[in-house]
């Protein structure tokens, strides 16, 4: 299994899990941009700059590397931390991105049957012509901490649709609340997802502002009718086909997060099931990525942005639908 693009930040000397083990000698690259072989970009040596058990797929910095030291990140071993009580607390000057083959990889989503929900999504897309693809949600769906617009999930996901279905003419419009609820996603209907002509099929993803502490959330009940009111607002309004997605668990140390993300993804997961649209399982590729990697690995603000790897993760839990 190749691995491309995926990223750590490597604290001190302490070794770093990459995602999987038993990592075949010589295959490894690692270096500063996501993207390979970007003008200024950093190409780290072996030896010099880190060191490598490939057995156990796990990095480690040398004493004299250049790669920037996690350990001296502002939020670097401290719980409980408020964000506005620092500057400069994101993670994207800290990032390495490792290419590699391992003998022990799997799936990043499970297989994820949607076809029953998705006929006519199928059936427009097989046709070719206009579609319309539409994202409304929260700053991450708006595409947070992406470091260009085409690796944000939602054109991510539309990039894999024109691959499968190359007849079809893709648009893209984003018209997400960064910061917001699902209430707001409710109450500012009309206002966004309400000013999107025709659109064929609605990228819908709340969850990482309403799972947070209560006087910032929303109550767990609350949430999945405020779904289930959008799926049938954009049905009812819009004529649009619906794909509900979960949001993965926030930075376990972060003061502000109730850290009830798996309730709030079984929430979401609850709406797509009595609405009868739709369900994308991201919640899952993340607990899966986390039985080995560091949450400060994935997260381009340290808080509850997901970095090119982490959007790159939300496309592969797209791309797991069966449809």
């Amino acid at each position: 299994m190749n691995i491309q693009g995926e990223s750590l930040v490597l604290a001190a000397t302490a070794p770093g899990n990459l995602c999987f083990d038993q990592v075949e000698k010589g295959s490894l690259t690692l270096r500063s941009t996501f993207v390979p072989g970007k003008p200024g970009g950093i190409v780290y040596t072996e030896g010099r700059d880190y060191v490598v058990d490939y057995a156990s797929g796990t990095l480690a910095r040398t004493a004299d590397s250049r790669i920037p030291d996690y350990a001296t990140h502002v939020l670097y071993g401290k719980t409980d931390f408020d964000h506005n009580q620092f500057q400069d607390y994101g993670n994207l000057p800290w990032f390495v991105w490792a290419d590699y083959r391992t003998a022990n990889g799997q799936p990043w989503a499970r297989p994820n049957d949607q076809s029953q929900y998705l006929v006519n999504v199928r059936r427009k897309l097989e046709a070719g012509g206009p579609f319309k693809l539409a994202s409304y949600g929260d700053s991450i769906t708006a595409g947070g901490e992406a470091s260009e617009v085409a690796f944000q999930f939602p054109h991510r996901f539309a990039g894999d649709l024109r691959t499968k279905f190359p007849k079809a003419k893709i648009e893209v419009q984003d018209v997400s609340i960064p910061g917001y609820t699902s209430q707001q996603g409710v109450d500012w209907f009309d206002q966004k997802i309400g000013t999107v002509e025709h659109p064929d099929l609605v990228l819908l993803g709340f969850g990482m502002n309403d799972h947070n502490i209560a006087e910032f959330g929303t109550p767990l009940e609350t949430f999945k009718a405020n779904l289930i009111q959008l799926v049938t607002l954009i049905r009812e309004r819009k004529g649009a086909d619906v794909i509900l997605f979960s949001a993965f668990p926030p930075n376990e140390k972060w003061h502000f997060g109730s850290h009830q993300m798996d309730h709030y993804a079984a929430a979401t997961q609850q709406a797509a099931a009595e609405t009868k649209c739709a369900y994308v399982d991201v919640y899952g590729t993340w607990k899966m990525v986390r039985r080995r990697k560091d949450q400060s690995s994935l997260l381009g603000n340290n808080i509850n942005h997901p970095n090119d790897f982490g959007h790159w993760l939300y496309a592969q839990a797209f791309a797991a639908m069966v449809w």
